[in-house]
């Protein structure tokens, strides 16, 4: 994005591509169809130690100009739900039109090039696989560290950390969650069950879908949270989000049905008698009292979860943390303290939410790159 908009300009451009392709991380998104933008971007879909900071390039490259150019291809699109957009066929539908905007700019692409340097002097010089190269300007799009099978690496924070750029620490973003050893003793069994859930850490809430893996928890709703979790903190974990349970259980305490079969009606049966055998132990309904079961609902409103962990990079679709913002324009992502070095997309601090953002801030931070150089 960035080297077709500066090349649009006028700009002599090289991309250099350490992989033997180009976009593999596009090809493999949104299951292989490409979730490239989301209608609904603002700057609270994103986390940064500067929440403002992504304002100014989202405000120039919106997700209504990325439709019209995927339009412009003759790429067909849908939405899929909260604003999501894929492509109806397959994401090499993207790269086919990067690759083609890149051609008819006359921007040049190296493949197989690895960066083993960067040196600045009165122009950047950069140590590489296929010899010695140097510019008057240097742009790092390298991503982060998740997706390790795709040959990525931690370059972009190493280029920043020696030329005296801070760089905030990294962790994986977007990622399932591990159960504690008494959870997974308790929910192991349950591996592709989905709930509908609110789920919150801190004041962060999300409203999606939770499933059940065999080593702990995934799906929209946890993959959300995953990147306001830190190591011990609580996830709280409303089981009925739309219905509350109190006065439905109030209005069966008669029957002689057990608690968990009752249960069972609103939530998956395997889910509910688990719970049940670790929170309430199951009994006819008559038998518990008024109290117990306000607390039993309380209790599946509030359900309460600390992860052990993360799957770490190798499950995580993005990298929170990178190039601290503060060390960059936020009009036109230069060093402040060293003109014509430039860092966007997922290297710098800005992580988005899942459906969508990510990209979203790729293609806005390279779109703001390009136009400045």
């Amino acid at each position: 994005m960035c080297a077709i908009t500066a090349a649009r300009r006028g700009k002599r451009v090289l991309v250099l591509e350490h992989g033997d392709r180009v976009g593999k991380k596009i090809l493999i998104s949104g299951g292989g169809r490409c979730n490239f933008t989301n209608l609904h971007v603002s700057h609270e879909n994103y986390l940064s130690a500067q929440p403002d900071f992504c304002k100014s390039a989202l405000a120039r490259f919106t997700p209504r100009q990325m439709v019209e150019w995927v339009e412009s291809h003759a790429i067909p699109w849908h939405e899929k739900k909260l604003g999501q957009l894929f492509c109806d066929d397959s994401s090499k539908r993207i790269t086919e039109m990067l690759r083609k905007e890149c051609r008819d700019a006359g921007v040049e692409i190296s493949l197989s090039t690895a960066v083993l340097d960067v040196t600045r002097g009165d122009v950047f010089q950069l140590d590489t696989n296929q010899g010695k190269m140097t510019s008057r300007c240097v742009v790092v799009a390298t991503g982060g560290l998740s997706f390790p099978k795709l040959g990525t690496s931690n370059l972009g924070a190493q280029v920043a950390k020696k030329l005296g750029l801070k760089v905030m620490e990294q962790c994986p973003a977007l990622v399932p969650l591990l159960f504690s050893d008494a959870d997974l003793r308790t929910y192991g069994d349950l591996s592709g069950i989905s709930l509908d859930v609110a789920i919150s850490c801190g004041k962060k809430v999300f409203r999606e879908n939770l499933l059940f893996t065999h080593r702990g928890m995934s799906g929209p709703a946890v993959l959300q949270i995953s990147s306001y979790w830190k190591e011990g903190m609580l996830l709280q974990i409303d089981l009925s989000p739309d219905e509350k349970l109190e006065e439905w259980l109030l209005e069966r305490r008669q029957e002689k049905m057990e608690l968990a079969n009752v249960l069972s009606h609103r939530l998956p049966r395997r889910f509910i008698h688990a719970w049940c055998e670790r929170f309430a132990p199951s009994q006819p309904m008559n038998r518990f009292p008024r109290q117990k079961l306000r607390e039993i609902s309380h209790a599946l409103h509030h359900w309460e979860i600390i992860p052990a962990g993360t799957e770490g990079y190798e499950k995580a679709e993005v990298t929170r943390g990178g190039v601290c913002t503060s060390e960059l324009s936020s009009r036109t992502m230069e060093a402040r303290k060293i003109p014509g070095l430039y860092f966007i997309g997922e290297v710098v601090d800005v992580t988005g939410h899942l459906g969508g953002f990510n990209f979203q801030w790729a293609w806005a931070s390279g779109f703001a790159a390009g136009e400045s150089i």
